[in-house]
């Protein structure tokens, strides 16, 4: 019985180190999450030519809400994050923000789109987004649905997908 007590005390020493060194593990990712996410965009900037989507710029809303005249950004992008809005847009404090997103462009870039809505006209503003500021304010969201895109679309990248499953496993402490 002796040997018993004392082989389960060692499994659960060795469980105690691996949960130490995961949490360590954690903590080190946490640290260049940012630099992570800077990665992850651009390697997957080639994607969002393919599962992009055009961005409304500015465009007339009838009075049945359908848009009329409408204007895009040049380039696609995929929506990455959305979160409460700031009140005003940076460009016009006498505009509203009426719905605030992350976006990843063609390029490989972030950006904060943020509309704006007066009763007739619908106008964005695109303000460039550091990583780090993304994840303050989106949170790990961006980095899933960055994950997401890559998962689904990225091909002869299994090593990469794997890897970075593991790491954001470990950003959040749970399996992803």
């Amino acid at each position: 019985m002796d040997e018993i007590e004392t082989g389960f005390a060692k499994i659960l020493e060795k469980i105690d180190e691996l949960k130490k060194g995961e949490t360590e593990y954690s903590e080190e990712v946490r640290k260049n999450d940012a630099k992570l996410l800077s990665r992850m965009a651009e390697t997957a900037a080639p994607l969002v030519k393919t599962i992009g989507i055009s961005m409304l710029k500015k465009g007339k809303q009838d009075n049945k809400g359908e848009i009329y005249h409408p204007q895009y950004y040049p380039q696609k992008m995929i929506i990455l994050g959305k979160t409460e809005t700031p009140g005003v847009r940076p460009d016009n404090p006498q505009m509203p923000v009426t719905d605030q997103f992350c976006v990843l462009s063609e390029d490989g870039e972030l950006f904060e789109l943020m509309y704006s809505f007066d009763g007739f006209l619908t106008d964005s503003y695109l303000k460039p987004l550091e990583p780090r500021r993304a994840i303050d304010e989106y949170g790990y969201d961006v980095m899933f649905m960055l994950y997401s895109a890559m998962h689904d679309y990225l091909k002869g990248e299994e090593a990469l997908i794997r890897a970075l499953d593991t790491v954001l496993g470990y950003i959040t402490a749970k399996k992803t």
